[in-house]
C-alpha cells in the first residue's frame, strides 16, 4: 500500500486529498484500488506519511505494534476501511471491539523504545527458502523410513542446507549454523553444536545411499511429472586433498580437473531430459570410462525402475561395441556418438554438401540476444543403425585448435625423449617403450598420427608422422556422427536428444563449483560417498529451485549467479534476539 495525492478544484477553490491505494491484479493488467481516503495530510510532516500507511497496512492483517502506544487515528481508519470491505463483499459489520486487547490486559509492562536493542542477528531468508525445498522433496520422511533418528534428519538438513548456501567443512559448519535462523526453523539448539556429529551424520547415511536415491527420484517424479523414457550417462572425476590411505577408491588417473597430482574418485551420474539427478554410482580414480556402463545400468534398474524400450544416451568414450551389446541385451536401445575410426568410413558422405539440412535452433528464453552455431546435419541408414552426420562452421576452428596444441606438445616431448635416448639417459628398451606408451596415452588425440618406434639393435628412436591421417583429420573438422538403433526418430530429433547430454555436464559443474564438490577432505570410503551423495541431494533440490523459479540452479544468494531476482531482500531478511528495558 501507498498514499496518493489528490488534487480537485471546486468554485474556484483547489481542495487537497489524500487517499491510501493498494496494487491488485485484474483482468485487464495491474489497477490501483482506493483503500480509504485519509483527507488532509499536510498539517503533519511528510514523513510521518509513510508511517501512517504502513501502521495501517499492519492492522488490517492483525499485525500489532509493540512499542507504540494504541493510536485511535489508525484504529478508526481500520474500523471504516473493514467496514467497506464488508459492504462490498455483502457481509454484516463486525462490532468494533471496546477496547484494545493490550489495553486490558493487566499484564502489561512499559518498555523504553529508546532503550531497546538486538542482538544475535542471524540470517533467515536462504535457510528458509532452502527448507522449504527440503520439506517438498519430503527428506524428513526419506531418512526417517530409513530409520534415521530425529537428531540425525535436523543435522542432515543443516549439512544439506550448508552446501545449497554457504558451502564449508564440517569443521566450520557448526559456526555457520550458528549465524543462520536454522536452530530457530527445526526448533534445535545448535549453541554447543562441534563438528563430531557431523562426521557421525555422514557415517550414517552411508548404508542407506540406495534408499535415500530411490525415494528421492520417486518424489521428484511424482512432484514435476518426470519423463523416464531417456537417460543420459557421463562421468567425472573429483580429486583429495591428501594421500587417502584407509580408501581404497583412491587412485590416480585421467584427471578431468587437471590434477594428475592428486588421487581421486570417478563419479558416475544419470540425468533425465529435465537435468535432474536420477542416480550415480562412485568408482575408483583409475577406472575406465568403458567399463562402468554395465555397473550404471544396474543401478538405474535398482534405483529408477529402469524399463525395457527406454533410451540410454552416452558420449564416445563409452561407444564400443561390447558396451552397446550390453545395452542391446538389456532390451534398451542408445543414441551414442560414433568414435574415430567409424567416423572416418563416412568421410565421403560428409564432403558431400548435398543432402544436409540446417538445424533450426532458438535463443535461450532468459538470454534473446544469445547466438547459437549453426549446426547442419545429414541421414543415413545402414543396416540396423541410423547415423547422423553432424558439422558446424563454428566448430572448426576449435577442434584445429585443440589439435594443434596437443600437437606442439607431444612434438616438444618427443624431442625431449629422443635427446635422453642420444645422451644415454635412457639406455633399456623396455623403459623406452614405457615412455612410448605413457606419451600415447597423454596425447591420444594426436598420437595416433604419429608411428612411434624403438630399435635395439640400433639403439635409434624414430617418430614418423603420417601425414595422410592427419589431412584427413582435417578434413573431418567440425563434424561428428551420431548413432543409434532407432528407426522411429528424424535426424533432427536424434540430435536434439544427444546435445541433451550436456545437462549432465552441466549437473556435474554446478556440484563442482557452486556446491563445492572438491576438494574431497575425506579419507575414508564411506564419508566420501556419503559426501557426494549429499551433493548430488543438493543438485536435486538446485533443479527443483530452477523448475519453480525459472532460472538456472546456484546457490541461495552466493556466487556469481542467482536463482531469483530478488535474492538480496532474502538475505537481508535477518532474525535478532530483541533486550526490552523497562
Amino acid at each position: 500500500m501507498y498514499i496518493r495525492k489528490s488534487i480537485r478544484p471546486y468554485k474556484g477553490r483547489t481542495y487537497t486529498n489524500y487517499v491510501l491505494v493498494e496494487s491488485v491484479h485484474t483482468a485487464n493488467g495491474p489497477r490501483q484500488k482506493t483503500v480509504c481516503s485519509l483527507g488532509d495530510l499536510s498539517p503533519r510532516p511528510r514523513a510521518e506519511w509513510l508511517k501512517l500507511a504502513r501502521k495501517i497496512e499492519d492492522a488490517l492483517v492483525g499485525q500489532d505494534d509493540l512499542l507504540d502506544a494504541a493510536d485511535n487515528e489508525v484504529a478508526d481508519i481500520v474500523r471504516r476501511v473493514r467496514a467497506r470491505r464488508a459492504t462490498d463483499n455483502g457481509d454484516e459489520v463486525a462490532p468494533a471491539p471496546s477496547a484494545s486487547p493490550r489495553a486490558a490486559s493487566a499484564a502489561l509492562i512499559k518498555v523504553d523504545p529508546s532503550r531497546v536493542t538486538t542482538e544475535r542477528h542471524r540470517e533467515a531468508g536462504p535457510v528458509h527458502v532452502g527448507y522449504q525445498f527440503w520439506q517438498r522433496l519430503e527428506l524428513d520422511r526419506i531418512l526417517r523410513d530409513c530409520g534415521l533418528s530425529a537428531t540425525v534428519q535436523r543435522l542432515a538438513c543443516a549439512m544439506v542446507l550448508n552446501r545449497l548456501i554457504a558451502p564449508c567443512s564440517e569443521h566450520a559448519m557448526p559456526d555457520w549454523i550458528r549465524r543462520t535462523a536454522l536452530a530457530d526453523i527445526l526448533g534445535v539448539d545448535f549453541g554447543g553444536l562441534k563438528e563430531d556429529p557431523l562426521y557421525g551424520v555422514l557415517d550414517k547415511l552411508h548404508p542407506h545411499r540406495a534408499a535415500i536415491e530411490t525415494a528421492l527420484v520417486a518424489c521428484e517424479r511424482s512432484l514435476f511429472n518426470l519423463d523416464a523414457t531417456i537417460y543420459f550417462y557421463d562421468l567425472t572425476s573429483t580429486y583429495f586433498e591428501g594421500q587417502c590411505a584407509r580408501n581404497d577408491k583412491a587412485k590416480r588417473g585421467h584427471s578431468r580437473d587437471h590434477r594428475g597430482d592428486c588421487k581421486q574418485v570417478v563419479v558416475g551420474l544419470v540425468v533425465n531430459r529435465d537435468g535432474f539427478p536420477i542416480t550415480h554410482e562412485v568408482f575408483a580414480g583409475n577406472t575406465q570410462d568403458r567399463k562402468t556402463l554395465a555397473t550404471m545400468l544396474d543401478r538405474l534398474a535398482e534405483r529408477a525402475s529402469l524399463r525395457q524400450g527406454a533410451t540410454v544416451v552416452v558420449d564416445r568414450g563409452m561407444a564400443f561395441d561390447d558396451n552397446l551389446a550390453e545395452i542391446t541385451e538389456r532390451k534398451l536401445h542408445y543414441v551414442v556418438a560414433s568414435r574415430q575410426p567409424e567416423r572416418d568410413r563416412w568421410l565421403a558422405d560428409i564432403e558431400d554438401t548435398d543432402g544436409f539440412a540446417p538445424v533450426l535452433r532458438q535463443p535461450s528464453p532468459l538470454n534473446p540476444a544469445q547466438k547459437k552455431t549453426t549446426i547442419e546435419i545429414k541421414t543415413r541408414v545402414d543396416g540396423e543403425h541410423t547415423y547422423v552426420l553432424c558439422r558446424s562452421e563454428q566448430r572448426i576452428a576449435k577442434d584445429r585448435a585443440i589439435r594443434t596444441k596437443q600437437e606442439g606438445r607431444l612434438r616438444a616431448d618427443l624431442d625431449k625423449l629422443a635427446k635422453r635416448i642420444a645422451e644415454n639417459k635412457l639406455v633399456k628398451a623396455e623403459k623406452i617403450n614405457q615412455a612410448i606408451g605413457r606419451l600415447k596415452e597423454r596425447y591420444p588425440r594426436v598420437a595416433r598420427y604419429f608411428d612411434l618406434s624403438y630399435d635395439p639393435q640400433t639403439a635409434t628412436f624414430a617418430a614418423q608422422f603420417n601425414a595422410e591421417k592427419y589431412a584427413k583429420a582435417e578434413r573431418l573438422d567440425g563434424c561428428y556422427l551420431i548413432k543409434t538403433d532407432r528407426s522411429d526418430l528424424s535426424g533432427d530429433e536424434l540430435w536434439r536428444i544427444y546435445i541433451l547430454l550436456t545437462r549432465a555436464e552441466n549437473a556435474f559443474r554446478d556440484m563442482k563449483s557452486p556446491l563445492a564438490e572438491r576438494p574431497i577432505f575425506h579419507h575414508t570410503e564411506p564419508r566420501t560417498e556419503a559426501h557426494i551423495l549429499m551433493c548430488s541431494s543438493d543438485c536435486s533440490m538446485s533443479y527443483e529451485l530452477q523448475m519453480g523459479v525459472g532460472h538456472g540452479p546456484r546457490r541461495l544468494g552466493v556466487g556469481t549467479a542467482v536463482p531469483f531476482d530478488d535474492i538480496d531482500p532474502l538475505r537481508n531478511a535477518i532474525v535478532p534476539s530483541v533486550s526490552l528495558s523497562t
